[in-house]
């Protein structure tokens, strides 16, 4: 059997779907299992044991009609015996057409009913702490055969030169790894997922004052130092000693290496929340407040993982209103309500449970 995953997309939603593989393996292990991916995804999944090849969608094929076709054309000539497109975008819903598999899946969007031989609907709740990203993926596995209640989780693989290398990087700038050492997500994929900067400092300085030995690493990239500096600017005098702003990672797989030693990630809910839930390193998630915790709130379990919504402390706010889309006009709003103040409590226990 040949297969052929697309997803399409962001690093958080790559790294979700990549579960698929190993539950196909699991029970189908001749399977050949291909993905298709947006280029810049790779790193995530680079490496994973469970995909034998790797197809890249690049901007070029968004843009261009035909180099789409040919895109798909290509793909075609490896002849599927099964598709499963996880988002059913246009783009995928051509790519699945044009592949003449026997076997089509997608999610259940009303309209793609011609294209695929199977479709499903999204959940509307979670039955267990793997959350809606990762059940509502594995429900697409049934018609192979798969029991889709059978959990999988997201997994990274890194190799030991790789974590050796960031380990001595570390330390070459004065990181000391018998220490707690906290990453912090300072920034989300855009400022409507992004936690008020005066707030986030006040998160990093509350893991100061818990325990004082902590060393605090910011996850961003250079485009992004203008904001992280900003959000450095608003802690406290005692807290920026503990920050060692001009270390991290040039690339993604280290960034994924550097945080594969830290004691746990803290901040913006998104792509470095999962990855470091992949490299099965503690996470406090900052949810934004008009997103579904119920959809990436991956495998939270209240101890190591814990994830908190403006929601969970202030129901009335969302009286009435649950349409991503008014809550998304709102979110700056909503964020200001979301105060420290409210998850304070639960912070300094996640903090103390890792000491």
């Amino acid at each position: 059997m040949k297969v052929l995953i697309i997803q399409q997309k962001m690093i958080g939603d790559v790294l979700a779907t990549s579960v698929l593989f190993e539950a196909i393996k699991q029970k189908h292990p001749k399977a050949k299992l291909h993905y298709v991916l947006n280029s810049h995804t790779y790193p995530v999944v680079e490496r994973n044991p469970f995909i034998d090849k790797f197809h890249f969608f690049t901007p070029e094929h968004e843009k261009s009609k035909w180099k789409l076709y040919q895109f798909s054309k290509e793909l075609r000539k490896e002849s599927f015996d099964v598709v499963i497109d996880v988002y059913s975008k246009i783009s995928s819903n051509i790519i699945s057409l044009l592949s003449h598999a026997k076997t089509k899946i997608s999610i259940d969007k009303g309209h793609n009913a011609l294209i695929y031989t199977h479709r499903f609907k999204h959940k509307a709740k979670a039955l267990t702490n793997a959350g809606l990203a990762i059940e509502n993926r594995l429900q697409l596995l049934q018609p192979l055969g798969i029991d889709s209640s059978v959990l999988v989780r997201p997994k990274i693989y890194l190799t030991e030169n790789e974590r050796k290398a960031s380990r001595d990087y570390l330390v070459k700038n004065g990181v000391n790894l018998n220490k707690p050492l906290f990453m912090i997500g300072v920034l989300g994929s855009s400022l409507i997922k992004t936690y008020p900067f005066d707030y986030m400092a006040k998160v990093i300085d509350t893991i100061i004052k818990i325990n004082p030995e902590s060393q605090i690493l910011f996850n961003y990239i250079p485009k992004q130092e203008t904001e992280a500096k900003t959000i450095l600017e608003h802690c406290s005098t005692e807290t920026q000693k503990h920050v060692y702003f001009k270390v991290f990672g040039n690339s993604l797989r280290d960034f994924l290496a550097i945080t594969s030693h830290c004691t746990a990630l803290i901040g913006n809910e998104g792509g470095a929340i999962n990855m470091a839930k992949a490299l099965f390193v503690p996470t406090f998630t900052i949810f934004s407040p008009w997103i579904k915790k119920e959809a990436w709130n991956m495998f939270d379990d209240g101890e190591k993982h814990v994830s908190v919504h403006l929601k969970d402390y202030d129901t009335e706010s969302y009286l009435n209103i649950d349409h991503p889309k008014v809550l998304k006009s709102r979110v700056s709003e909503l964020y200001q309500m979301f105060k420290p103040s409210f998850f304070e409590k639960d912070l300094k226990a996640f903090l103390k449970r890792l000491s």
